[in-house]
């Protein structure tokens, strides 16, 4: 499968405010400077993250949201939309589907980039739970639901959202990656925006260290040159 090196519209879904940007920070990045125009659709507010015991929980989904902004705007996301679902509770429900769904057929993306659906034990941290049913559920709306008019018939017959068609599914966190995005470039783009999720990384002193040597190691894995920083992806034909 031939990926879509620069598509015109690329929407990414992800579980948490910071996913996305941990998982393709770069390759945002770099598309957006290329000049696709990016849109986020984070489902929850991650309410239930931070380190910070003296923050008051209920401030947490307001200050994820404006962290999340943050960290789009530096790496050149036109649209964030926030779904706003309970952090840590994440189930495929039809609700969940439609609202990606809804979001697809307004961004009409020729690229959705989705979390595997599918859990690796080798990466305990790209199989949260919710990352998991996030990206099932995202599937179930780019096959069959965001391009079947007769599915959610409430997104067109009283939103006027047309159906849509995703072309072509980018899954980031899959165990048998087969396209790899250098973002040697980009990268410390990546790291600015990852510290901007400030309730999220700020105890982290060796943040840059380790995704250097994540991104090092995924671009050995697909042949790129010693020195090298990548983020890989499943692409999947859903034409």
């Amino acid at each position: 499968m031939t990926p879509d090196i620069y598509p015109k519209r690329l929407l990414a879904v992800g579980a948490h405010p910071d996913d996305i940007d941990f998982g393709l920070g770069g390759t945002v990045n770099s598309l957006a400077v290329s000049g696709t125009e990016v849109a986020y659709c984070v489902i929850t507010d991650g309410d239930a993250g931070g380190f910070d015991p003296t923050v008051p929980r209920e401030n947490i989904p307001q200050i994820r949201r404006t962290e999340q902004r943050a960290a789009a705007d530096i790496l050149g996301v036109a649209r964030i939309h926030f779904l706003g679902y309970p952090d840590g509770r994440l189930t495929i429900t039809q609700d969940l589907r439609r609202d990606i769904s809804r979001i697809i057929r307004k961004e009409t993306p020729d690229v959705v980039v989705i979390q595997s659906p599918i859990r690796n034990i080798n990466e305990m941290y790209a199989s949260h739970p919710d990352h998991i049913a996030a990206g099932e559920a995202a599937m179930n709306a780019i096959y069959p639901d965001s391009r079947n008019p007769f599915a959610h018939p409430a997104l067109l017959d009283e939103e006027g959202l047309e159906a849509w068609t995703v072309p072509q599914t980018w899954v980031t966190g899959y165990p048998e990656p087969n396209h790899w995005m250098d973002i040697t470039s980009t990268f410390e783009r990546k790291i600015e925006a990852l510290r901007a999720h400030v309730s999220q990384t700020a105890h982290m002193a060796d943040l840059k260290e380790r995704m250097r040597n994540r991104a090092e190691s995924v671009a050995a894995s697909g042949g790129l040159a010693a020195g090298r920083a990548a983020e890989a992806f499943r692409v999947i034909d859903t034409r």
